[in-house]
């Protein structure tokens, strides 16, 4: 079988289209086989890394699986902030309407932390931001207490790497619960560990602004995640202290953590494959809704370079309009994108046929 490789690159006001058609013919008998291929190393070198797309390569070791640890402190944890979570549910009547608006606003730097930063920005290096932008994202990610970005980071390209596999943190195949939370829960599969201290995180290592975050991640926690949003409904409008506390606080930060998490479970198990029906991953308007734009999910583990995470530009993707809008500032530039044509050959080689229907 031989490999005819072409590429097209073009750039719109700073976006670069990856055009990438690779045909391979080949033929048996009256059989003819087409396939359209992205030259993966190219568009990975364009980004200085490849470890977020899918090693074919890898085999869950045979025999019986390690045997689930529980991390008894996260669960009290986890189980102390849900109730919390709901105890600022039934103070919102209580509250004042600049306080739910402070929520709000909160919720949704936090959640840009984690979709334009540690995801789409450092994960992926789908775009590239500068000094300025990539300082508001850590904050912005500080504020979404979610790891700090080199962990996010690390547990994001092995997520890729080896999705729904051992060596997946959140790996779906291990049920609903697990892929949502249940991973906090317990201790990681070894093969977590093994593979995420192989990756190549040099690039993460050299941003000096994520090493910082890294070095004063807790401190920072308590007082983005915390008390700033606590203090201001209190000092500013004199809101009352448990209100500003449970729920721009703790109830913003629940619904934070649950809507990240309907990305690795939900959006991994509801939902068609337009673009591969041979990967686990759906797309999800109502994940996207929640998340910002991350529900496209077939979308983006097939084709997880496009800064967008989706084919339909700011549909359902605040994300993407907020790094629209960045580029637009001069604060962000380089954004990749695949192109039509790559998008349409993909969906009539490997989709599930849901798209003539829409």
């Amino acid at each position: 079988v031989h490999r005819h490789l072409s590429k097209e690159f073009s750039s719109t006001s700073s976006t670069t289209t990856v055009g990438t058609i690779t045909s391979r013919v080949t033929r048996n008998g009256d059989a003819i086989m087409e396939k359209d291929l992205l030259n993966h190393e190219d568009l990975a070198g364009d980004r200085g890394m490849i470890d977020d797309i899918f090693d074919e390569t890898y085999q869950e070791k045979e025999g019986p699986k390690p045997p689930v640890r529980y991390v008894w402190r996260n669960i009290i944890l986890m189980s102390l902030l849900h109730l919390g979570a709901i105890f600022g549910l039934m103070l919102i009547p209580s509250a004042k309407i600049q306080t739910l608006a402070w929520a709000v606003l909160c919720f949704l730097v936090s959640a840009l932390g984690i979709t334009a930063g540690s995801h789409r920005l450092w994960s992926h290096r789908s775009y590239k931001a500068t000094l300025p932008l990539r300082i508001f994202l850590t904050i912005a990610n500080s504020v979404a207490f979610q790891n700090d970005i080199y962990e996010w980071v690390r547990d994001h390209r092995v997520h890729h790497k080896f999705s729904e596999t051992d060596a997946d943190p959140h790996n779906a195949m291990r049920g609903f619960f697990f892929s949502h939370i249940g991973w906090l829960l317990v201790r990681k599969h070894p093969d977590v560990i093994e593979k995420g201290q192989k990756l190549d995180l040099s690039d993460i290592k050299a941003d000096k602004v994520v090493m910082f975050q890294r070095r004063y991640y807790k401190p920072s926690v308590v007082l983005l995640c915390f008390t700033l949003p606590t203090v201001v409904p209190w000092y500013f409008w004199d809101e009352s202290i448990i209100i500003s506390f449970f729920i721009p606080a703790i109830l913003r930060y629940t619904i934070g953590l649950n809507a990240t998490w309907l990305v690795n479970s939900a959006a991994h198990m509801f939902g068609n494959r337009p673009y591969d029906q041979h990967i686990n991953p759906r797309e999800n308007p109502l994940v996207s809704l929640g998340a910002l734009g991350e529900g496209f999910h077939n979308y983006h583990h097939t084709f997880p370079y496009d800064y967008s995470t989706s084919e339909f530009g700011w549909r359902f993707n605040l994300t993407t309009a907020f790094i629209d809008l960045m580029c637009l500032l001069g604060l962000a530039s380089d954004r990749k994108k695949v192109s039509k044509e790559v998008i349409l050959a993909r969906k009539m080689r490997t989709g599930d046929g849901s798209h003539k229907t829409g």
